[in-house]
C-alpha cells in the first residue's frame, strides 16, 4: 500500500511505507516504534526525581485558553494520566527547533527543573527552508542536537526519551527524514523511542477523512489546521505517547493512575 487518501488528495507514504496491506498491519500494529527495543540504557536508571519535563514545539506546547484557534498541544494532556505526586512540566514552545531550543537558552533552564524524565520531541520546525534560522539537516546538526539533549539529560541523572514528530495531514509529509534520523539515534545512544510519526500514521488511517478533521484546529473560513490540532487532537495525540511511555520507562508505573 502506498498510498493513504485523507480527504481530496492522498498523504504520500513517507508515513505509511509501501508494503502489502498484509504486511502494512503487521508493522502498524507493533508495539511503539518497531524498530528500538525496549531494554534501552535507562532502564534501570532509579527515578530520582518524581518529575517530567517536556521539550518541542507547537505540536506539543501549552496554547492560551483564549486562543483563537482552539489549538492544543499533546504535551497540555500528560499530567492527567498521573497522580499528583509526580509533576509534568510543559516546557515546549511555538516554533521552536532543536536548534533554536538551545540557543535561547531554554534548554538549559529544563535542566535546571532537575526533571526525572525528559520528553523529546522536535522535527516541524527543524524541516523549514534551510535559510531559516531554526532549520537543521536531518542528517547532520539534528542528530548533533539530539545527541546533545540525550548527554546532557543523562549526565545530569534523568531518563530521555525521544519522541517523533507526528505527521503532517498534507499531501506531502516532509518531516520521516527528521522522524528516521530520531530512530537513528535512539539506537546508537540506546534511548528510549516512541515512533509517533508511524503512530499518528495509523490514527490516521483509521479515522478517516472526516475522522481526521475531527483533530484539527479550524482556521478562517472552514479551513482546517493540518499542522496543528484541537483539544481531541492533543488528547489523541497525548494517548498514543501513553501507549508506550510507561513500558519504555517502567519507573513512571508506580505514578499512574
Amino acid at each position: 500500500m502506498s498510498w493513504i487518501a485523507l480527504r481530496s488528495f492522498p498523504v504520500q507514504a513517507s508515513c505509511v511505507r509501501k508494503l502489502s496491506p498484509l504486511l502494512f498491519a503487521v508493522v502498524l500494529g507493533l508495539v511503539g516504534c518497531g524498530v528500538i527495543p525496549r531494554d534501552t540504557a535507562d532502564q534501570a536508571t532509579p527515578l530520582h526525581a518524581p518529575s517530567i519535563v517536556i521539550i518541542g514545539d507547537s505540536t506539543v506546547c501549552n496554547w492560551p485558553l483564549n486562543d483563537n484557534l482552539h489549538r492544543e498541544g499533546w504535551g497540555m494532556h500528560i499530567q492527567e494520566y498521573f497522580k499528583s505526586d509526580l509533576k509534568v512540566s510543559n516546557l515546549a514552545v511555538s516554533g521552536r527547533s532543536t536548534k533554536t531550543f538551545i540557543s535561547e537558552g531554554r534548554w538549559a533552564k529544563a535542566l535546571q527543573a532537575d526533571p526525572g524524565v525528559v520528553l523529546i520531541q522536535f522535527g516541524h520546525n527543524d524541516s523549514h527552508a534551510p535559510t531559516n534560522p531554526e532549520a537543521t539537516n536531518a542528517a547532520t546538526d539534528f542528530r548533533d542536537y539530539l545527541r546533545k539533549y540525550i548527554d546532557e539529560a543523562r549526565a545530569q541523572g534523568a531518563i530521555p526519551v525521544l519522541i517523533t514528530p507526528m505527521c503532517r495531514r498534507t499531501p506531502t509529509d516532509n518531516l520521516q527524514p527528521y522522524a528516521d534520523a530520531m530512530k537513528a539515534v535512539a539506537a546508537e545512544k540506546k534511548v528510549a523511542l516512541i515512533d509517533l510519526h508511524a503512530a499518528s500514521a495509523k490514527l490516521y488511517a483509521q479515522l478517516g477523512p472526516e475522522g481526521v478533521k475531527a483533530l484539527e484546529a479550524n482556521l478562517a473560513g472552514g479551513d482546517y489546521d493540518t499542522t496543528h490540532f484541537n483539544a481531541a487532537g492533543a488528547k489523541a495525540m497525548a494517548k498514543l505517547v501513553m501507549d508506550e511511555l510507561p513500558e519504555d520507562v517502567p519507573q513512571l508505573k508506580a505514578y499512574l493512575k
